[in-house]
């Protein structure tokens, strides 16, 4: 299992993570890329695929191919392919995808067949427990009501975005907003869950045994209702 699961960044933030994949993808096969997290009408696939193209030209593939609905995703063999891509937009539109269409088991046996996954954002939180644990910056208006997700971390859940702050938001409002995700994760703590918050910039590296955090920036452990802040060389033990 070689699973990377970035907090929603892109460009600058990232080329540290793909540095770490190009030293392990199989450099013969294609990516496959999985942007359907969004809703086209807002993110045309087509300005997307461009988008990944440059995104992702530091690893050495012989090209990119992007799946347009979920019931393409669920024909294809992945065993054609180096690594999915997951994209972010909506999680719970994402899963309810995936359940429905036959390709939860399919992406389960990639993975522990040794495959690449990386995840971005809604990417990243499906692989968690359960994805209920974004609600406080995903809504959940598609109403989905079975939210358990792929489960591999160890119960461990994620937080992303965590500290980023937003451009069209003045101080005091994104001020409010990480204290409400803050207040949130806390309390959800409190009920025994263990949850890593980290910053779009940082990409958490899961292998099924251990935790590696890639990127400078602080992230966070809640933990029995405590936060404990980390860096890049304090050991992931929970």
């Amino acid at each position: 299992m070689k699973l990377f699961l970035n907090g929603g960044g892109c460009g600058s933030q990232t080329i540290d993570t793909y540095t770490e994949i190009n030293k392990i993808i199989d450099h013969s096969k294609p990516v496959l890329y999985i942007p359907l997290a969004m809703d086209e009408k807002d993110h045309p696939y087509d300005d997307c695929y461009e988008w990944i193209k440059g995104e992702i030209v530091s690893i050495d593939i012989p090209n990119i191919e992007m799946v347009r609905d979920f019931k393409e995703l669920s024909e294809k063999d992945f065993s054609n392919y180096s690594m999915l891509y997951i994209g972010g937009g909506n999680t719970f539109k994402l899963l309810k995808g995936i359940k429905e269409y036959n390709s939860f088991n399919k992406i389960l046996d990639f993975l522990n067949s040794d495959g690449i996954v990386y995840g971005s954002s809604a990417g990243s939180i499906i692989f968690c427990k359960d994805i209920k644990i974004i609600e406080p910056m995903d809504p959940n208006n598609i109403n989905l009501k079975e939210t358990k997700g792929f489960n591999v971390l160890n119960n461990i859940y994620l937080f992303v975005h965590y500290k980023n702050y937003r451009s069209k938001l003045t101080k005091e409002e994104n001020e409010k907003t990480h204290k409400r995700y803050t207040d949130f994760l806390t309390e959800y703590s409190i009920k025994g869950e263990k949850i890593i918050a980290f910053p779009e910039e940082n990409t958490l590296f899961w292998d099924g045994k251990n935790f590696k955090m890639i990127g400078k920036s602080p992230y966070y452990i809640f933990k029995n209702g405590e936060i404990s802040e980390m860096n890049q060389n304090n050991i992931i033990e929970l």
